[in-house]
């Protein structure tokens, strides 16, 4: 999820698992597990049979191993007209001061991105991206801001993602017990290739849980936020959220309840912390900007101030994670390495994702009002209902708009906006205009929510379309790039893509479930927060059929 944030494809898709239908209930609605699928655990990009909607869109407006040739491969010829790169970097230090007050203060980043595109009448530009002097040594980049150049960002035979997760600087590795962990390693990297599989071994092997602890953990939160929103006439959805969420995960992806741990209640809280510590440099709390930039943007916040935190959370995935290090053994996997890598792709990825994400979804979904809110009661209701009162992976295929919906909310508000890699060799990088020509050594980035509301590939990019990928909308979610990757392709190994990124489409969708087999429409308020939205539910109409 940033998300909040990748075996063989072979072996994964040889793999037949046969997982349990556990019935639970909702007045006449039972809840069942995945029915058996033999795939790589939640690979959702089944063929749609669904022909094109004639309906009236819904919207609103918000203001293996890898292998590499020995030798580059000749960049392809272009007809488009090269161009030089426009923009400079300024001078040392004070050029990537004067962007970053630019990006975080002085215009917003939003601004700071159109602005250039403005001056230089281009989608591709130079710049500096934070946090500059003195976290980061080197903060030029060549800006990627079109659908059609940022796609070179997830090509790994052009370009090199080793420590580019956060941008142009890398956190302390004492934030991760010492190790580089997997979202910093580049698939070249022998050790990428192992945990990458590790981290599959460990969806694939928890999935018969992933339905039930889903429902059951989200019936609590909204009996809980009912009940606030009655007595108080508004809830807010964060912090609710973040404890259901991370008990979820915990309990489907562990087996374990943190409340009967020594780590209680504190885990959302705890986690929030440390990834501030590893973000600090590239987010804005909303402090006064004379003392916000000095603290967090100039120089790097202590590790030492979470490291008992840190412990804490660890202490709970090692004791929770024995069938886990079986198998990173087998791989050969030190235990220790293996613990930091799952905490990090649990709690930073997985509940980073569902943080900002989830939010995104009652964002845009309540915005929509209520003639999609009745379509997607109508379609989920109708479909759970036709399948024996079950919810499976199968049936929320037969779900398309609810699919689209989850889609365009992954399009038009992408949970990690920011994404670089380093040119391998020289490249000639196309625009929709223009060809230019990158150097090797050369940092690429790319702000996807621009790239996503392409309006050369997206009509009314930036509104909310519910049924964009309804039937022949399908042909889009090659341009929805959420996961590091396009949503019509698979992740493996052999490159940089989410290795969870079926699963957070799947727990997104079965979240769009919950809520309008529960309620016939809602309402709420969106404000800011450091990571996404902050929501204020105002109103549940429970279902009345």
């Amino acid at each position: 999820m940033p998300s909040f944030q990748s075996l063989s494809s072979q072996s994964l898709n040889n793999v037949t698992s046969p997982l349990l239908s556990i019935p639970l209930t909702r007045s006449n609605t039972k809840i069942a597990s995945f029915t058996s699928v033999s795939s790589n655990f939640l690979q959702l990009q089944f063929p749609s049979t669904k022909k094109p909607s004639n309906r009236s869109p819904t919207k609103a407006t918000l203001s293996e191993t890898p292998s590499f040739s020995s030798l580059p491969p000749t960049p392809k010829p272009t007809q488009l007209p090269l161009r030089d790169i426009p923009g400079d970097y300024g001078f040392p230090i004070v050029g990537p001061i004067k962007d970053r007050l630019d990006y975080f203060y002085n215009q917003g980043r939003d601004t700071f991105f159109s602005s250039r595109v403005k001056k230089y009448k281009s989608t591709v530009f130079r710049a500096n991206m934070p946090p500059g002097p003195f976290i980061a040594s080197n903060p030029n980049v060549v800006v990627l801001l079109d659908g059609k150049s940022f796609p070179i960002l997830f090509d790994v035979t052009k370009v090199e993602k080793k420590d580019l997760f956060t941008g142009t600087f890398m956190p302390s590795t004492e934030l991760t017990g010492g190790y580089r962990i997997l979202s910093y390693l580049d698939p070249s990297e022998p050790k990428h290739e192992k945990l990458k599989r590790l981290i599959f071994f460990h969806l694939r092997t928890r999935s018969n849980s992933v339905i039930p602890e889903f429902h059951s953990n989200y019936t609590t939160l909204f009996d809980s936020l009912e009940k606030e929103l009655a007595g108080k006439g508004k809830v807010e959805f964060g912090d609710k959220h973040d404890q259901t969420a991370f008990n979820f995960l915990a309990q489907s992806l562990y087996g374990t309840n943190p409340k009967d741990t020594k780590l209680g209640n504190d885990g959302p809280t705890i986690i929030t912390k440390w990834v501030l510590f590893n973000l600090s440099p590239i987010l804005t709390l909303g402090l006064p900007k004379l003392l916000e930039d000095p603290i967090l943007h100039t120089f790097r916040l202590p590790p030492s101030l979470v490291k008992n935190d840190y412990q804490r959370l660890y202490d709970f995935f090692y004791e929770s994670s024995g069938f886990i290090f079986e198998e990173a053994k087998r791989l050969g996997i030190a235990k220790e390495e293996a613990c930091h890598n799952i905490l990090f792709a649990t709690c930073f990825n997985t509940f980073g994702g569902m943080k900002i994400f989830f939010p995104n979804v009652l964002k845009w979904i309540g915005s929509a009002g209520v003639k999609l809110h009745a379509k997607l009661a109508e379609e989920i209701r109708s479909a759970v209902k036709s399948n024996a009162g079950k919810i499976t992976m199968g049936v929320t295929e037969q779900m398309p708009l609810l699919k689209s919906v989850v889609y365009e909310s992954l399009r038009i508000d992408p949970p990690v906006p920011l994404q670089y890699a380093k040119a391998k060799q020289d490249l000639v990088i196309e625009s929709h205009e223009n060809a230019f020509k990158v150097k090797k050594g050369e940092m690429l980035f790319g702000f996807q929510p621009f790239a996503t509301k392409d309006a050369k590939i997206f009509e009314r990019g930036e509104e909310f379309i519910g049924d964009r990928f309804v039937g022949e909308g399908e042909k889009l979610l090659k341009h929805v790039l959420w996961s590091n990757g396009p949503e019509n392709e698979s992740t493996s190994v052999n490159n940089k893509q989410c290795a969870g990124k079926d699963f957070v489409v799947f727990i997104s969708r079965l979240f769009v479930i919950e809520l309008f087999l529960r309620y016939d429409s809602f309402e709420v308020q969106v404000g800011k927060s450091p990571l996404g939205s902050s929501i204020t539910i105002t109103s549940l109409k429970k279902a009345t059929s």
